[in-house]
This record gives structure tokens, sequence and C-alpha cells, in this order.
């Protein structure tokens, strides 16, 4: 391919609900520009972009893939991107570095959940947009209805139609081209071949009407224009494309078309829209980082003569072909073959071939510049997020926040000793997906695993299996209770003596104990006067109590939010130890405990549950029969989204239940937030089956 020049290059993200058709439009491009000779399809796997095993099992896409290809002068990077909740963080880590957006809307559907989390990313990289309203040919699909439903949905925002639809539903059949005012007639043949010709008769007054309103929206962008056309002067269609890409490119309002990608209708004007309206890297401007080890703001100007820089947004691991480090550049140029400077990790890179991609497919160059995105395989140092750059001018670029995640299981290898093995290949699996998380809890000694929702669990150990022959067991995982006390103990006293033959063993201390505010953790005061006890032995008390803490008395969960107050005790020259004091402290602990109303503690997660407006009831029921508090909502569109406090422990499965309340349209985030106390006709029945799991085992 040709080399082009920086102000023809597009790098743009396609986002949207998953199912609303993204692939589909991305392999109807491919087929259009000629870079794949027949129309890729999801639903048979013969797509170019849904590469992996999994995506094409489950016909949709499960992580962001990557294409190139000519559209008359210009090159378009195009970054597919999947569009469920369980891999949502993929879309926003490939959005952070892309120059525009190409929002799909399913006509028949409307706006869904996730659109509106996509769309709140464009707001939030400040991404010029098209919306394209897709499956035009669908039953029940309406094109004004979903007009309306966008507009509902992003008050903020001007949607300006540059298109409208001929024909409705299974009489689909072309679009009109408002600004051009010519209608366009498709073959049914999903060759996305059409013939020009005048309006249809019957849609004559509606065009007008939309076109009137498209280029009353469009002057928006022009002052000078806008005067002209008050003033009763003709509009040349250059000055009316003018005002579209600055209007689109200062986010003024969203240029909105229709079509359908299973019929490969108005793809190839979607295409010319994206060279017409989205911006160039130059269009962009300057973009901003940080000089490394500062908080000072610097920028580097879109220009291939400036110092080379360039952030790494993704990575793709093989067990076979090794890593694949995709990024993007933001200023200068890179050769094939060389050695850069990775700001980050502030190390040298030793670069090979670079790499365009068209899914899977690799297509080696020998140089590439501004704007483009590109890959380097098997870097040493390199991850997701880090800076390339030149090392006499530094930067360092803001990864993107990606989402928390949500769920989280114990996993078991199914094969003894496959520990490591299963730690080492996840650990593989996360470079290439920032939100996975794995981590050992410290209390239960789970290996767990955390992700974005359980379909997003799955597939990873199905990745896992598929691509290091490692199999494991899913396990809800363990709520990590603690024990505290609420009651205040004073002179509490415990005597440790032990004869054997030589020395023996004695210590006694006297304790105060009290409870602590929660969260405070642990408090130890050595309050001894007089000489009773040799201060050499207070921090072997201080020890025994700590490793008593690891279990209290109730379930043998940890205690905390306690203070104990070393007052007292008595020694004797000849048998008293540091052990002996560390045991007696042990025992006085627990005994002080026992006598202070011990109580169970459980974790607490704050949540934000996105839900349509007809399931609203339906959440907060639910909310109430799993012991939760409501703090409010906030109204988003046709959607509500709802703050609550609910206990862990009636959460650990909760994606699959709000799936199944809302038709798979409600969302939700989650993190912890606090320790409460169980209630006492729940903290029975947990402590008997803590104990009878333990007399099991």
């Amino acid at each position: 391919m040709k080399k082009v020049d920086t102000e023809f290059i597009r790098n743009l993200a396609i986002i949207g609900h998953g199912g609303d058709g993204k692939t589909s439009i991305t392999e109807a491009a491919l087929f259009l520009s000629g870079v794949n000779t027949r129309l890729g399809k999801v639903d048979n796997g013969t797509s170019l972009m849904d590469f992996e095993p999994e995506e094409i099992n489950r016909k949709g896409s499960i992580l962001s893939s990557i294409a190139n290809f000519p559209w008359g002068e210009n090159l378009i990077y195009w970054i597919d991107t999947p569009g469920y909740a369980n891999f949502i963080g993929d879309t926003k880590a490939c959005m952070r570095v892309v120059d525009g957006a190409v929002v799909v809307v399913s006509a028949p559907d409307g706006v869904k959940v996730q659109t509106n989390t996509v769309w709140d990313y464009t707001n939030e990289y400040e991404i010029p947009k098209i919306v394209f309203i897709n499956r035009m040919d669908a039953d029940r699909a309406d094109f004004e209805s979903t007009l309306k439903d966008l507009e509902d949905n992003f008050k903020e925002t001007r949607i300006v139609p540059l298109f409208y639809p001929i024909g409705k539903e299974s009489d689909f059949k072309g679009i009109v081209d408002l600004m051009a005012q010519k209608a366009y007639i498709f073959k049914d043949d999903a060759s996305g071949k059409f013939e020009k010709a005048d309006i249809p008769g019957d849609l004559a007054d509606t065009v007008a009407s939309f076109r009137e309103r498209m280029v009353e929206t469009l002057l928006e962008a022009d002052d000078a224009l806008l005067e002209k056309y008050l003033d009763g002067k003709e509009l040349t269609d250059e000055e009316l494309i003018s005002c579209l890409k600055k209007g689109t490119c200062n986010r003024l309002f969203v240029p909105a078309i229709c079509g359908s990608a299973a019929e490969n209708i108005g793809i190839s004007h979607l295409l010319d829209l994206v060279a017409t309206a989205l911006p160039s890297p130059i269009d962009r401007g300057p973009v901003k980082g940080k000089k490394p080890g500062t908080d000072d703001e610097i920028t580097r100007e879109p220009s291939p003569d400036a110092p080379f820089s360039a952030f790494a947004f993704k990575t793709i691991n093989d067990p076979f072909a090794g890593r694949l480090t995709i990024f993007r550049i933001y200023s200068g140029s890179v050769q094939a073959d060389t050695t850069l400077y990775n700001s980050t990790k502030d190390v040298k890179e030793r670069i090979g071939q670079i790499f365009r991609l068209i899914g899977k497919k690799q297509e080696g160059v020998g140089s590439a510049s501004v704007g483009e995105i590109i890959a380097a395989a098997k870097l040493k140092e390199t991850m997701t997020g880090d800076t390339f750059c030149d090392e006499g001018d530094p930067i360092i670029y803001e990864p993107a926040k990606l989402p928390n995640p949500l769920i989280t299981f114990a996993l078991k290898p199914k094969s003894r000793g496959d520990d490591d093995k299963v730690a080492s290949a996840l650990q593989r699996l996360m470079e290439e997906d920032l939100t996975i998380q794995l981590g050992r809890d410290e209390q239960t000694r789970e290996l767990l695993l955390t992700g974005m929702g359980q379909l997003h669990i799955e597939t990873t150990l199905e990745k896992l299996k598929r691509k290091f022959g490692v199999e494991v067991d899913l396990n809800i995982p363990k709520v990590p209770y603690k024990e505290t006390i609420k009651q205040t103990k004073k002179g509490v006293i415990y005597r440790h003596k032990k004869q054997t033959g030589g020395h023996g063993q004695f210590a006694e201390v006297h304790f105060d104990i009290s409870p602590l505010p929660r969260g405070s953790g642990f408090e130890f005061e050595n309050a001894l006067t007089g000489m009773n006890v040799p201060r050499g032995f207070v921090p072997a008390v201080e020890k025994g109590i700590l490793e008593a803490m690891k279990s209290g008395v109730l379930a043998g969960y940890p205690v905390v939010d306690v203070k104990v107050r070393f007052y007292d005790g008595k020694s004797h020259e000849v048998d008293s130890s540091e052990m002996a004091f560390k045991i007696a402290a042990s025992m006085c602990f627990k005994k002080g405990i026992q006598e202070a109303n011990p109580v169970l503690l459980e974790p607490i997660m704050k949540m934000e549950i996105t839900t349509p407006e007809e399931n609203l009831g339906d959440i907060m029921g639910d909310i109430n029969s799993r012991r939760g508090k409501v703090l409010g909502m906030v109204s988003k569109g046709k959607y509500q989204v709802v703050k609550a406090l609910v206990p862990m422990a009636e959460v650990l499965q909760y994606a699959p239940d709000l799936r199944s309340m809302t038709g798979g349209r409600g969302n939700f985030s989650m993190e912890f937030s606090h320790y409460e106390e169980v209630p006492a006709h729940l903290k029975d029945k947990i402590v008997a089956k803590k104990k009878a799991a333990e007399e099991e085992g």
C-alpha cells in the first residue's frame, strides 16, 4: 500500500451495543475497499475481524480487532470493538487512541444501555462521531423513531440526519442524500452497487423538510455562511461540506446516516462520510502528555517532523507467535529494525519488523508516521499503557481509565500442582485484557479471578485451555467475613504455667480490651508500670495478640478494630520466656474477646445499577430483598441509574440475575465500600456453616 500523507489518514473506532452490527459493517467496508474479495459474515464464521475461536462460537466480538484499508485518497484505520458489558473495557482502551468514532444503533431496537456507555466514552475523550442507523431492512425498523430515541437519550447533542431511507423494513432498498439531493437505489445482491435516481415523489416533502433541518443545523458551525443563508443567498455543496467537517470535528453536532450492513446498503456512503466529516490527526491538533517524573503537561504536534512519540494501547498474546504490541503514533515517524525508548519503564526496546493489521493478518511495512496504528512483535519490556518516544525529548501519555471488574470466582486447577502454571498463563492473558484481575485472598487463601461478568470469566478460561492447555474449576468465592467486639472488657487475666523436666514455662498478662471505630484495625498500648514484666517481653506479647487475631472466637475469621491495653502481669526469673509470654498473650486475648460480645462483620459493596425505566421497580425490590440500601437514583435518558449499598454475600452472582431481570439491557458497577455487622439471625447460620465445613475438611 502506498504511503499516505497525514491529512488523508482517518483512524476511528466503530462502537455500539453488542449485536447491533458493528462487525458486519466492518466486513462490508473491507469488501467494498477491495481488501477482502468476499463479504465476510459473522453468522457463518467467515468474518476477518471475529477470528478468535471463542468469537466464532459465540458469533460476536469479545476483543477489539484492527483493520486498515484505502478509501479514495484516504487510508482508514478502523477498530472494530466489542459492545457487550463483559468486554467493554477493551472498547474503552481502544477509544483512547482514535480521532473519530462511528456509533452504530439498531433501527428496530434503538438506543441500548451500552450505546449510552460508549457515547459517554466519546464525550470523555472528546471524540467527534457519526451515527449509523443499521438494520433498516429489519422488522420494526423506523428511521424517525430511532432519531427521536437518540435525541431523547442524548439531549445535549444535536443529531443531524444527512440521509433519509427509501422503503421500510423488507422494502428498504436505498437512501436519499439530503445534501446532493439524489437517491441511490441499491442492488439486492449485497454487492453494495447502486444506481443514482431522482428522489421518489412520495418522499419529496419529507426530504425537503429534513434537508431544511440539515442545512440550518450545519450552518451553526459558520456564522458567516449562516448570515448568507438568512439573506436568502444560495449555498454551494462545498460550503455545506465545509460546515459539516467543521461542526463534526468541533463536536457541535453528530451527523447521522442509515443503511443495512447485511444488505450492504449505505456502507459506501458511510465511508465517504468518514473521509469527509471525521478529523485527520492534523485536524485533532496537538496531543497532551506529561514530562516523565513530573505532573508538568507537555504537548506534541501531530507532525512527521516532530519528535517521535507513540502509545501502546493493546497487546495480543499468542503462545506460538509471541506477544504482539499495537500502538498509535502521535508524532514523528518510526522505521522497522530500530531501537525505541520506552519512557514509561525507562528502557530501550529493540523493534524488528512493524506491521499493519487486518484482523489476524499482518502486513509488514518499512516505516509508519503520524496517525498510523501499527504493531511490533516480541517486545520484551513494553506492555499496554506504555509510551514510546524520543529519548532526548521524553513524554508519557496517560493510559485509559478502565471500568472496574464486577464478578469474582475462586479457581481450582483440575490437575494437582498446576497452581503456578495457572497463575503464569493467566498473567499472559492479563497482558492482552486489562480488565482481568488475578489475586489470592490472604484470608481464605483462594486464587481469585475477577472480570467484567460471568461470560468474560468463561471466555477467559476457554482461552486458558486453548492457548496454554490448563483447565480449572470455578467456584463461588468465600465471603471474607471478619470478627470484632461491641463491648469493653477490663481486667482480663491469663496465666500460662507449664512444668516439665528442667526449665518450665511461666507468664501472666493483664489486659484491657476495647472496641475501636470501624476500619481502625488494631491498636496495642504498652501501659506497664513497675517491673513485674521485663520490657523485653513486650514485643512477644504484641506478637501473640497479632497471631490470635488471625482466627476469631466465633467462626475463626480475622479479628479487627480492637484495642489491647497491656497494663500488668507477672514473670519468673527462670521459667519466663518470649514463647511463654506469646502463648499467654494469645490465650488472654481470646478469653477477653469471648467476654466482650463478639460479632461478625460482612463486606458491603457500593453499586451503581443502570436499568431501563420499566424494570426499575423490579430492581428496587430485588435490592431490598438482598438487604441492600438504596442511596438514590439518577435519570439517564430512558435509563435509570440506581445507587445502593448491598452486602457482598448477596451479590456474588448478581450479573446473571440482573441480565434476567432486564432482558440483558441492565448494567452495573461495584466496588468495596466498608464492613458492617451481620444481623444476629444470619450470624448463627454463617457460624454454623463455617464450623460444619471445618469438620468436613
